[in-house]
């Protein structure tokens, strides 16, 4: 009896570590790094099973500000694989020290390369705010794209010379901006480097409405009813011939996070 106990135990012991250590593999496998084009290290996180949707984050932002969205969730349970990164200079992934680093599109470079990476053949993806301009880029670079939305963006990215771009740029860069102190402020508070940010903010791709015109792909345009932050999402999706627009109840900062936007998301999706 004590060995027949005994045998029993470890049995036991033995199924509870293997299930324990299953789980840790699959944390490691849905999750990682992945070297981009110029070697700079890319953080990513794969959550659920189905059809793969990228949602691309904005500035001052990671790959975890998706999950305080309904929108992260609803997509898991609704069928979508999730596939968050973070752009390069942000969160985990590789700090870059340099404008070049930012320079002829490397996000969305780093993006399509993750796609390569984790073997993925078509998909949707999904930027807000500055995560809607790389978005963009990537529409236009990548064929494998099946749709698109672009969430809180308006038309002020397709000017090369956007005003709000080169104002970000020289506060970052040192410029006293008293306009923009409280986001200084905070920036400061959250120890982020302010000249990583000015880089990225000065090699900020641009679209141009030529460009916008040819898409030939669904895109969605969604923006809030009091976000006027980036510029007329109205003219925006005029711009893109092949474009749907919704308008979702919030200001820049919460319209992303609000069940009206995951429900016109998913919708649009399906």
């Amino acid at each position: 009896m004590p060995k027949l106990l005994l045998g029993l135990f470890l049995l036991l012991f033995y199924n509870c570590y293997s299930q324990s250590d299953h789980t840790i593999k699959s944390f490691k496998k849905d999750s990682g790094f992945f070297k981009s084009f110029d070697n700079t290290p890319i953080y990513y996180e794969i959550s659920g099973k189905g059809d793969p949707v990228v949602l691309v984050h904005g500035f001052l932002n990671t790959s975890e500000n998706w999950k305080r969205t309904a929108l992260f969730n609803d997509l898991i349970s609704n069928g979508f694989q999730v596939i968050t990164l973070d752009l390069r200079g942000n969160g985990k992934s590789g700090k870059l020290h340099s404008e070049q680093g930012y320079a002829n599109d490397a996000e969305a470079k780093d993006i399509i390369g993750l796609t390569r990476f984790l073997n993925i053949g078509h998909y949707d993806i999904i930027g807000y705010s500055r995560g809607s301009i790389i978005t963009a880029r990537v529409l236009l670079l990548d064929k494998k794209v099946k749709k698109a939305v672009i969430g809180g963006m308006g038309t002020g990215f397709t000017n090369p010379q956007w005003p709000r771009r080169i104002q970000f740029y020289e506060a970052f860069s040192g410029k006293p901006t008293k306009q923009l102190e409280p986001m200084m402020a905070n920036v400061r508070k959250m120890g982020l480097d302010t000249m990583e940010l000015a880089y990225q903010q000065k090699q900020q791709p641009s679209t141009t409405p030529d460009e916008l015109s040819k898409i030939r792909k669904k895109v969605l345009v969604i923006c809030g009813d009091h976000d006027e932050d980036n510029g007329s999402a109205n003219d925006l999706a005029k711009m893109i011939h092949s474009s749907i627009l919704i308008i979702v109840p919030g200001d820049h900062g919460g319209a992303s996070k609000t069940k009206e936007f995951s429900e016109a998301v998913i919708s649009f999706l399906k």
